[in-house]
């Protein structure tokens, strides 16, 4: 039953010895072990392998250290035959009674978390609805915000306290809901996606729920003045690309034009500040004013960083998007934004953020779906096996998984259309907190 293109082959349970690569054919929660397919390193995997009662074990050749064990021979004695036995089950007894243990915790462990991001599912339903019905409001406040001053400030802030209320305290879910409305980018999701991120930020650098407010004020009519805007004075497509001194002529309208129609709101000094600063940068290449580091209000580093992570993310006018990872990537590398701005996106976002495909280095392909807030390195993955159902979930929480990393993040284009539809077909493909694997830190 061997296969040459895939370099398999089947043994039976009393030909497993240590070296071996196995590949487990079986439901990820019928069987102890965090991967489908690894290599066996203990006599107390062996003695569990053999009790999931398989007929037949798959294992890669090329994978392999070593070749599968001999069955014992017909021709030995029944009493050598219970001598080799009985002196295999002293050596790995105590090993695998323990063992036993521990990976019935496993087992249950697994069932735990598959019942939790159910409940979780629950709660992003939710969330998209809320998300939904503030981009609404957000939207109809921009277009009436010349012609009804008074209504559309009292509207900015029943907008805020609703993101605050119904947003803000679920931030891991904010940030599934900003990243998955990638294919329905305009001006008002920007703004709505900008606010949340910047007022998360803001808490995670630890401002007052005054400042937070503040901020999210400002992020959501940072860009107003695009409103009134020549075409070419929209286009948001490359937040980090030079500007010519006539774009920048007409881009810096829109934040003169945003301050004049925020003077008429009565909105708080700070937050108009936002509005005129936004694109300013610490190193003086920025504007309107080219004003440099210690020039720009705190409040408006937060929402520069913010504003370009999306526009990177989630382009406006171009086809070309980045994933998380690549634009969190792209935008730490700048040295024109603020170093404590961008250490509150890191930590808002992981190093490797939810829809990130990573290769591990076991040369298992996964995404991630929940970020670690204490360790950045060490998320929650999906992982793909091509033996495994799409009903099927293996979710593998890095932390726990001490000789297994992440050895780089994969672009999707890289991946074959069978790799990519598996993943994003799955259920569990949204974001997931640390806090249904046993706690989080605390914004």
């Amino acid at each position: 039953m061997h296969s040459t293109l895939y370099q398999y082959s089947y043994i039976k349970p009393d030909q497993l010895c240590i070296g071996l690569y196995v590949h487990l054919d079986l439901n990820w929660l019928k069987h102890p072990f965090p991967f489908p397919s690894f290599k066996i390193e203990n006599q107390a995997q062996i003695k569990t392998i053999q009790n999931l009662g398989l007929r037949q074990i798959r294992y890669s050749l090329n994978k392999s250290d070593c070749q599968p064990s001999e069955v014992i021979a017909n021709s030995k004695s029944p009493i050598e035959v219970r001598r080799q036995i009985r002196n295999l089950q002293q050596v790995t007894h105590k090993v695998t009674h323990k063992a036993a243990r521990e990976e019935g915790v496993t087992c249950l462990e697994k069932r735990h978390m598959i019942e939790r991001i159910d409940q979780l599912d629950e709660k992003i339903r939710a969330g998209e609805s809320r998300y939904i019905l503030i981009l609404q409001k957000l939207k109809l406040m921009w277009q009436n915000v010349t012609d009804n001053p008074i209504v559309v400030a009292k509207q900015v802030n029943e907008l805020i306290t609703n993101i605050v209320n119904a947003i803000m305290i679920e931030p891991d879910i904010a940030i599934h809901l900003m990243i998955v409305r990638r294919n329905d980018a305009d001006i008002y999701t920007h703004a709505l996606n900008v606010a949340i991120l910047s007022m998360m930020m803001g808490q995670e650098i630890g401002l007052s729920n005054e400042k937070i407010r503040w901020i999210g004020i400002g992020a959501l009519l940072h860009d107003v003045g695009h409103t009134e805007l020549p075409p070419q004075g929209k286009d948001k497509s490359e937040p980090l690309a030079p500007t010519t001194p006539m774009k920048e002529e007409v881009m810096s309208q829109h934040c003169k034009r945003g301050v004049d129609i925020c003077n008429k709101l009565h909105l708080p000094y700070e937050s108009i500040l936002i509005v005129w600063q936004h694109q300013e940068r610490i190193d003086g290449s920025g504007y309107p004013e080219k004003l440099s580091n210690n020039k720009i209000s705190l409040l408006a580093k937060i929402v520069a960083v913010a504003d370009a992570f999306e526009e990177i993310c989630n382009p406006i006018n171009s086809p070309q998007s980045f994933t998380p990872h690549e634009s969190l990537s792209i935008i730490y590398a700048q040295p024109r934004f603020d170093g404590k701005a961008l250490a509150a996106l890191v930590h808002c976002l992981g190093v490797y953020p939810p829809g990130t495909i990573v290769l591990l280095s076991n040369g298992i392909i996964g995404m991630v779906v929940a970020i670690n807030r204490k360790r950045s390195l060490k998320p929650v993955v999906l992982v793909y096996d091509s033996a495994v159902t799409k009903n099927d979930a293996i979710l593998i929480d890095l932390e726990h998984e001490m000789g297994v990393n992440i050895t780089r993040a994969i672009h999707p284009h890289q991946l074959s259309s069978e790799v990519m539809r598996f993943l994003l077909a799955r259920k569990y493909t949204h974001l997931i907190s640390m806090e249904c694997f046993g706690g989080r830190d605390q914004l």
